[in-house]
């Protein structure tokens, strides 16, 4: 799958019927708008037709998502932001608007990407950043041993004192580490 397409290049077509039922004729199964909203995180290109007529109803059906998902939880759509956007309706500069959301949302999407690759950089050439995220794994290691039956990595079950020793140079390794620090 290349840019949220299948290999055939088409986007998955879901069909809508009377009964609100939403079909995917690629998975030959029903889905729901839950299934749809999980696509379109994905970036799985798709289109939504009604059963009967064959009309493009996708659009109508992504609003139903975002009034879903704005009911539902936490609310991405502040009140003032969504009253200018029915203003703009009627308005001379309507035609414009979703060329300049499609930007806006274009820009943002590559301003995240951005961000996120340049915390994880920083984190890589940060050297305590590096000891804290070992001393995570070392913490993750030792609690997995007060668990029992849990083995970290899934390791062959070590002796009790192999499993003693073991901790005995995480705690010693973390000792030494914040006996760095404390300098």
């Amino acid at each position: 799958m290349a840019d949220g397409k299948y290999a055939d290049g088409e986007p998955i077509v879901i069909k809508k019927y009377a009964n609100r039922r939403l079909y995917n004729t690629r998975s030959s199964s029903y889905i729901t708008l839950d299934h749809l909203a999980k696509m379109t995180r994905e970036e799985i290109e798709f289109k939504v037709l009604d059963a009967k007529t064959g009309a493009d109803i996708t659009h109508s059906i992504l609003t139903q998502i975002i009034m879903d998902e704005e009911a539902g939880g936490e609310q991405m759509l502040p009140t003032s932001f969504l009253r200018q956007l029915i203003a703009m309706y009627g308005n001379s500069m309507q035609s414009l608007l979703p060329g300049y959301l499609e930007a806006s949302m274009e820009h943002f999407r590559e301003n995240q990407t951005k961000l996120r690759k340049a915390i994880e950089e920083s984190i890589g050439a940060n050297p305590l950043a590096k000891l804290a995220q070992r001393n995570m794994e070392m913490f993750k290691a030792a609690a997995t041993a007060f668990v029992p039956g849990a083995r970290p990595g899934g390791k062959a079950p070590a002796t009790d004192g192999e499993e003693i020793a073991a901790l005995k140079a995480q705690m010693a390794e973390m000792q030494k580490k914040l006996d760095a620090l404390g300098k």
